[in-house]
């Protein structure tokens, strides 16, 4: 739901286009009245709205891994730290836990520091096109870009301008090995962006609540799952009955 409206009010510029024709509105007024009533022939884009890099809408920003050859760098793991194997297995589209933790000494060595809850993570190489916005404060190896979100372009837009752009984000990678993409050729993907900020406000209005329900989703699982690993070894052992599993739970 969330990425079809992005698509309709970022993409496709549903509402302007709706407009133009002379059709009926199909959003509530208030938002309704946000969008232009018609299209700049010149650029393509709704009366108002302009390109823009990605890197003039969010700061990018990119991790390290410590020396591993150091013991205290990862002990004791006292931060959540992310590879892109971490987002391999992903099925949901927030990440809550990473496979390894850093110490501080750690967390010192890497320049992005620990980048807060909301950031926006894209591995960038091997492969291209993990996405997932993370749910708690978490360090990044240099496998990543991280979109750190800002009053104007929050966590869900970043999130669905990656999904949304990833034919351009490839299209900018290099190398011969792998494929990667740098920093540098990601930030000068430009994208539209409305000239009305509320747009952008209304926007995550509507689609935050529904990526809170959908991170509450991923807790919620990950305790039953936690539950299951627990009760179950003990009921095939005959520690407990299913009558005990309750009160034990």
């Amino acid at each position: 739901m969330a990425r079809a409206l992005f698509k309709d009010w970022f993409v496709d510029f549903g509402p302007t286009r709706a407009k133009t024709a002379g059709r009926d509105p199909y959003l509530a007024p208030h938002l309704w009245s946000l969008f232009p009533d018609r299209m700049n022939d010149k650029t393509g884009l709704p009366e108002g709205w302009e390109y823009l890099g990605i890197g003039n809408q969010a700061e990018a920003l990119g991790g390290a891994t410590p020396s591993t050859k150091e013991p205290t760098y990862w002990e004791p793991g006292e931060h959540w730290w992310a590879t892109p194997k971490d987002l391999s297995g992903q099925t949901d589209l927030v990440l809550l836990r990473t496979g390894r933790k850093i110490s501080d000494d750690g967390l010192a060595k890497i320049a992005s520091g620990l980048l807060p809850a909301g950031t926006v993570l894209l591995s960038s190489r091997a492969p291209i096109g993990y996405v997932a916005i993370s749910q708690v404060p978490i360090a990044i190896n240099q496998g990543f870009i991280a979109l750190r979100p800002n009053e104007k372009f929050g966590s869900s837009y970043l999130y669905f301008w990656c999904k949304e752009n990833m034919e351009q984000i490839v299209a900018n990678a290099t190398g011969s090995t792998f494929q990667e993409i740098s920093k540098r050729n990601f930030r000068p993907i430009k994208s539209p962006v409305p000239s009305n900020g509320k747009v952008l406000s209304e926007f995550a209005k509507i689609v935050d609540p529904l990526i809170e329900r959908i991170g509450a989703a991923a807790k919620e699982n990950i305790t039953l799952a936690q539950t299951r690993d627990l009760l179950l070894p003990k009921l095939m052992s005959g520690e407990i009955r299913v009558g005990k599993v309750e009160r034990v739970a």
